[in-house]
């Protein structure tokens, strides 16, 4: 293994998720067997431009695996979206002899890294953290698994109160672009229907599903909707038109939000986080460099840059014929 980077910078940066600790705790320990320096960089690349950077070693990432959040901090960057202020990121590495990156985030992470390492030619590797999945090249992001925990233990708590009292409940999960979290979690919690932005289901559609599960004999329902879903404007649009047209339900919002990124990660992205920063490290000092690591049938596996960027993760078509038939 090439021993030419002597000093390797780890940082976050865009939304936190679960198993971002692991990451860097992963990073700094791989680091360390393998007699390289590693440092700490603070609130993403704005800590670069700001040098703000702190020394890590094994014993500095003790006691993080099961925290969520993340103990580097993270921020947007906006002078790091310009030529001057990437020029200045450079002078600040090259200051603090750093001679390698690990970037734990999602595009927009991903995206800066690619700039910025063929403007100055400098070696980076990505490590995929964001709960929505929706990075190519990897079947799972960091703090994807958590996240759908999270959810799953909502809406069996939300599922007690809606079978109590014949409710009907919305519950917004997150997924701007993508169904991943409310498709599996709905599934998980045996949701009575799933509305994802990769499919119309339409506002006639759901309500015909609706009365049919109530013909069924159902007192309740559970409706997983992802935020980006296109059938309405919004989540309370959808309760609008379902309380004017299904009398027989009293309808209900709830929007989990936030609470879906924070929590301990779970075993599976502990693990996950894991193996990352080992063949994030190790990559890089091998040489390589512009690539992001990922999990494909079940290995480490190895995608350009570019490629998870520009590519679209794809929702699972086997799981939509499952929600279907589920949903019976």
């Amino acid at each position: 293994m090439s021993k030419n980077i002597k000093k390797i910078g780890v940082l976050t940066s865009g939304g936190d998720s679960p198993g971002m600790n692991a990451a860097i705790r992963s990073v700094v320990r791989t680091c360390a067997y393998h007699n390289v320096e590693c440092v700490g960089i603070y609130r993403g690349y704005q800590g670069i431009i700001e040098g703000d950077f702190k020394p890590m070693d094994a014993r500095s990432v003790k006691g993080i695996i099961n925290k969520g959040g993340t103990v580097l901090k993270s921020a947007r960057s906006k002078d790091f979206m310009t030529k001057e202020g990437r020029k200045l990121a450079h002078e600040k590495l090259i200051e603090a002899g750093i001679q390698g990156l690990v970037l734990i985030g999602g595009d927009g992470t991903f995206t800066g890294g690619m700039v910025f390492s063929k403007e100055f030619g400098f070696p980076v590797m990505g490590i995929p953290g964001t709960i929505d999945n929706d990075i190519y090249g990897t079947t799972h992001t960091l703090g994807f698994d958590t996240a759908l925990n999270t959810v799953v233990d909502c809406i069996d708590k939300i599922r007690d109160t809606a079978s109590s009292h014949n409710r009907l409940f919305f519950v917004e999960v997150m997924g701007r672009d993508v169904g991943h979290i409310a498709l599996n979690a709905g599934v998980g919690a045996g949701a009575e229907e799933i509305l994802i932005p990769e499919e119309d289901l339409g506002l006639e559609r759901l309500l015909e599903s609706l009365k049919r599960s109530k013909q069924s004999g159902k007192s309740s329902s559970i409706v997983v909707v992802a935020e980006g879903d296109k059938i309405g404007k919004n989540v309370f649009e959808l309760k609008d038109y379902v309380d004017a047209n299904m009398s027989e339900y009293e309808v209900r919002v709830s929007v989990l939000g936030h609470m879906q990124r924070g929590g301990s990660p779970s075993c599976f992205d502990r693990v996950l986080a894991s193996r990352m920063g080992v063949k994030a490290v190790e990559s890089l000092l091998e040489g390589k460099t512009n690539y992001m690591v990922g999990l494909i049938n079940d290995e480490m596996a190895l995608t350009p840059i570019d490629k998870a960027v520009k590519g679209k993760s794809k929702i699972n078509k086997e799981l939509l014929r499952v929600s279907d038939i589920m949903t019976t």
